[in-house]
């Protein structure tokens, strides 16, 4: 007998909300639908988003875009080797008037952070992103201050300019959800980007499409999106894969884990399921787990990227069957 599964009541107003910022994004980043849709995945799993790619194919703009479709607190954080850790959370001053000390917030206290080119700041200062992006809190001076939900961080570096950069920890890597690539456009896109952004930036125009609320009721919904034993056993096979690769000295992480089912689950919320099937996870795979991955010495001398290994593990990895 087949297994049904409760629709969740916010399922079709997730799909509806979500194309409306997607649309809205689109506007303004064009011909790149695949790394928006992997934002609003990421988004929706309440995960992180590090954009890596080299200069001048927006990074920035994806961030920015996604900021400006909702109603929501936005900071910006341009990262320097002069950031210091308090330049992000925030500092306990003294108030001459009261006598005491009063904590005044940094940038990290909105539902939205774009940090951009964050290897450029020192690994002191990156490390002030630790306990915000994995508790959703900060500590300063002794007290614990909860962070709004939706939290989200959006970060962006330049892969090939490595001079002046501190390249990001494993730890810090491994905080981030997902690792996207914009890639260069196509001529035909590019061709409609000078067009439209030949006077003015579209961004000027963008308005919000959706509330802070609407995000956290579609956040909800994703929790509720069903992952059958088979397919969480499946997750695990492709994560336990990467450990004992022997392309790979560092494998994926228990947190990537976790992360990639969150992840699976809001990818098939965005195709209107209210249930995970194992290509949501083939489909994730590259992005969630090849960013945490260090390849061996040998792999590196053959070129091999950790984005191929993952391919090939995808290929070895026995896919259960599911009703």
């Amino acid at each position: 007998m087949a297994v049904t599964h409760d629709v969740p009541p916010q399922l079709d107003e997730l799909v509806s909300t979500a194309h409306r910022i997607r649309q809205a994004i689109e506007s303004v980043i064009e011909g790149k639908s695949d790394a928006v849709r992997l934002t609003l995945t990421v988004l929706l799993a309440e995960g992180h988003l590090l954009i890596e790619d080299v200069p001048g194919v927006g990074k920035t703009m994806l961030a920015k875009a996604l900021a400006r479709s909702i109603d929501c607190p936005v900071r910006r954080v341009q990262f320097t080797p002069d950031l210091l850790p308090s330049d992000i959370t925030g500092v306990s001053a003294y108030n001459q008037q009261t006598r005491e000390f009063e904590f005044k917030p940094g940038p990290v206290f909105a539902n939205i952070v774009v940090g951009d080119e964050i290897n450029r700041a020192s690994p002191k200062t990156q490390s002030a992103l630790l306990e915000c992006m994995e508790e959703h809190q900060v500590t300063v001076d002794g007290h614990t201050y909860q962070l709004d939900a939706p939290f989200m961080v959006i970060a962006t570096q330049n892969p090939i300019e490595m001079e002046g950069t501190y390249p990001l920890p494993e730890a810090q890597r491994d905080r981030f959800t997902a690792r996207v690539a914009m890639g260069y456009p196509e001529p035909n896109a590019e061709l409609e980007m000078l067009d439209v952004h030949g006077g003015t930036s579209p961004l000027d125009k963008l308005e919000p499409v959706a509330t802070t609320a609407e995000v956290r009721a579609l956040i909800e919904a994703v929790r509720g999106v069903y992952v059958s034993q088979a397919v969480k056993k499946y997750a695990i096979d492709l994560v336990v894969a990467t450990r004992h690769s022997p392309d790979l000295r560092l494998g994926a992480s228990p947190r990537s884990t976790l992360q990639l089912v969150r992840a699976a689950r809001a990818h098939a919320a965005l195709a209107g399921r209210d249930y995970v099937i194992p290509d949501d996870l083939q489909d994730l795979a590259i992005p969630v787990l090849a960013h945490r991955l260090l390849p061996s010495v040998e792999a590196q001398g053959q070129r091999r990227l950790p984005e191929q290994v993952v391919t090939d593990l995808i290929r070895r990895v026995p896919v259960p069957e599911t009703r």
